[in-house]
């Protein structure tokens, strides 16, 4: 047990580590305070577009791109997108090839969600929305949109906790955010406490972003009961 803990739980390599970790914390929550609204804005557009278009080629372009990107991992797709790109259009700086690769990604998990709150909505919504004055966009803006997000928030809250995450893929391309600066202080002191230390640094970030899902959830599955 005692050589458990000294490689596992080193308090002394924890007290070590913990600055510089700290600092790769602060790196994932400003990176997924960026990427998040992001893909958030850019999954609206999605299903905006696949909901509301009356062009059927523009709906199956929609779908293609939803499905293509849900199933094309991650990680394969920041490699490809900063190993790849200077190729084509030059040097890509880290964060942007990051920005585009989680905006890609994400975004399309964000327009199933959005698309599957905005078909919730009955259609005699618009048709009333509309009836009193207000312009399509309008109807959009203010009364489907504010209704389907609410249907939907626990799923958003969901995805955002994913993409926080997904943040330590990052490390892959530099990136000195959490998993990356654990990784460090390993390397240096041969040492597997720093790589727990951030795990749990991952649980203090998250956990109470888990523990407000498990609210919306349990309120939903009530709303639905009744």
């Amino acid at each position: 047990m005692e050589i458990f803990l000294q490689n596992f739980f080193n308090l002394e390599v924890f007290q070590q580590a913990l600055p510089y970790l700290l600092q790769g914390m602060w790196t994932t929550v400003w990176l997924s305070a960026l990427v998040i609204p992001l893909g958030a804005a850019a999954g609206l557009l999605l299903a905006l577009g696949q909901t509301q278009s009356s062009r059927r080629s523009l709906r199956w372009s929609i779908i293609a791109y939803i499905d293509f990107f849900r199933a094309f991992p991650p990680l394969v797709l920041l490699i490809f997108l900063y190993f790849g790109l200077p190729f084509v259009i030059g040097d890509v700086p880290k964060l942007m090839a990051v920005m585009l690769a989680f905006t890609l990604n994400n975004s399309s998990y964000f327009a199933e969600v959005f698309r599957a709150g905005m078909e919730a909505i009955p259609t005699g919504q618009m048709e009333a929305a509309r009836s009193t004055g207000l312009t399509r966009l309008q109807a959009l803006r203010w009364v489907i949109l504010p209704q389907a997000t609410r249907h939907v928030q626990a799923d958003l809250l969901g995805n955002c906790i994913e993409v926080v995450k997904l943040t330590a893929i990052a490390s892959v391309v530099g990136i000195p955010e959490l998993l990356r600066n654990s990784r460090d202080v390993q390397s240096l002191v041969y040492n597997p406490s720093p790589v727990v230390l951030a795990a749990l640094l991952y649980l203090a970030l998250l956990w109470p972003l888990t523990r407000w899902l498990a609210r919306l959830e349990h309120r939903k599955l009530a709303m639905l009961s009744h």
